[in-house]
């Protein structure tokens, strides 16, 4: 490696650049051929960071700047590098030794030149690299994936006005990358503050992407080998967590904003009044829309998990996350004052027991009712809550669940327990007949319809 730095010493900085990919390609190629996963040595990283990154090698030495058309040169030599790569091994492993952080100096350089590479793959529409860049959201700690993902929402939702579009139409080039992205911005975006609620731009991509397909936002789950525990501090294997996040802390984040912008003593034009009543207005339509489709998504998962052999094994809506939504909810619920939000706070609630309801039916929240009668019992009183942590009457233990978990919704309950006999009536005087009318029977394994709360 020492003979080709002091080559590369000689060239300026994109031609060097150009030639550590070329060298690393004929590195990474052999090393497949002899191990499925070869290690990245610290010669090539070495190269790396000095070559593409700038980052000089010497102590105290200045750090190298590309101007912008230098910049510019730089991101379309790697983005045709990914295209012209057949290989996608050798893809994933040069992606992977460029953009994983080591935790040096160097990360700072490495995620910008990230964040604008696959911006641009998104604007010439470079399916390699998008599809790179998804693998990378699955493998990389998660406050990595949301500083991509927030370089992508300013590139694309800030920056241009109407550059949305340019980011909407990769749903059908790489969908992969679709799913990753929404998982990583429900990460960034958690409605904890008014900064942090996505803008409807946004909003509006992510629901037009799964209103369209719900199924996307299951493809990292049902095209990745799945261990029944998952690693701490990553990204989900779905964006599902995150999505319930959203639908159901909307009305009181909103409720909130608008509870802001009123007490901040300038109170606003009657124009700009009917501008933010009509945006939110489309904003909490979006987020039905929303709701309706993480339902259906949840409906399907009974399958997906029971094929994969993780039926009851492995929470998609992990317990420990519903934990802190329940508490944000009930802090929200104090902070807007029931008497001023009572219909946003019962919109909250009735999503959130609906969320509960079918996630717990298709195996997708592992948790007992009195686990979940803990966590919500400090929440103001809703009646769907009421009936979904209550449960049905309990029945003999499910074959394929531990014993005490949540008996399955669309079964009938076994009785009801027996009451006092009343006194008996006086007679009355007798009626007309009437004719008779049909007896509801009911009939076992009919489905519930699930309707969302709108």
């Amino acid at each position: 490696m020492s003979d080709i730095r002091h080559s590369l010493l000689r060239r300026d900085a994109l031609s060097a650049a150009k030639e550590v990919l070329y060298h690393l390609d004929i590195y990474f190629s052999s090393q497949l051929q002899s191990a499925p996963l070869p290690l990245v040595d610290k010669g090539p990283a070495e190269l790396l960071e000095e070559f593409l990154f700038q980052v000089p090698k010497e102590r105290g030495a200045p750090p190298k700047r590309l101007n912008s058309l230098q910049e510019l040169q730089l991101l379309e030599i790697m983005c045709n590098y990914f295209q012209e790569q057949t290989k996608d091994s050798v893809r994933q492993i040069i992606f992977s030794s460029l953009f994983s952080p080591q935790g040096n100096k160097a990360d700072d350089s490495r995620m910008a030149l990230l964040g604008k590479l696959v911006s641009m793959a998104v604007a010439v529409c470079r399916v390699p690299v998008l599809e790179c860049a998804a693998f990378w959201l699955q493998r990389t700690p998660a406050v990595y994936c949301v500083r991509l993902a927030r370089a992508l929402v300013d590139d694309y939702c800030n920056l241009v006005p109407g550059s949305i579009q340019t980011l909407k139409q990769i749903f059908s080039a790489s969908p992969r990358f679709c799913c990753q992205f929404i998982t990583s911005v429900t990460a960034l975006y958690d409605l904890s503050s008014d900064d942090l609620i996505p803008p409807s731009d946004l909003l509006e991509l992510i629901v037009s992407w799964i209103f369209e397909d719900p199924r996307l936002i299951l493809i990292t789950f049902l095209n990745t080998p799945i261990a029944a525990n998952l690693p701490i501090g990553f990204l989900e294997l779905t964006p599902l967590t995150g999505l319930i996040r959203w639908c159901v802390k909307a009305p009181l984040a909103y409720k909130r904003k608008k509870k802001a912008s009123l007490s901040n003593g300038h109170p606003p034009s009657k124009i700009a009044k009917d501008s933010t009543s009509g945006e939110d207005r489309d904003c909490h339509q979006l987020y039905s829309k929303l709701h309706l489709s993480v339902l259906q998504v949840l409906m399907m998962l009974q399958g997906h998990l029971t094929e994969k052999n993780l039926y009851g094994r492995l929470g998609l809506v992990p317990f420990d996350h519903v934990v802190p939504l329940v508490e944000e909810i009930n802090r929200l619920s104090d902070e807007l004052n029931p008497l001023n939000a009572s219909k946003e706070i019962e919109l909250a609630l009735d999503r959130l027991a609906q969320a509960l309801q079918v996630a717990m039916a298709s195996g997708a929240l592992l948790c007992t009712r009195d686990d979940l009668r803990t966590v919500c019992s400090r929440l103001p009183h809703n009646n769907l809550l009421q009936l979904v942590i209550s449960g049905p009457v309990q029945q003999p233990t499910h074959g394929a669940l531990p014993p005490g978990f949540y008996p399955h919704i669309h079964t009938p309950p076994l009785g009801y327990p027996a009451h006092a006999a009343h006194p008996a009536l006086p007679a009355h005087p007798a009626h007309p007949a009437l004719p008779a009318h049909p007896v509801q029977t009911f009939i076992p394994g009919m489905t519930f319809p699930y309707r969302p709360i709108r």
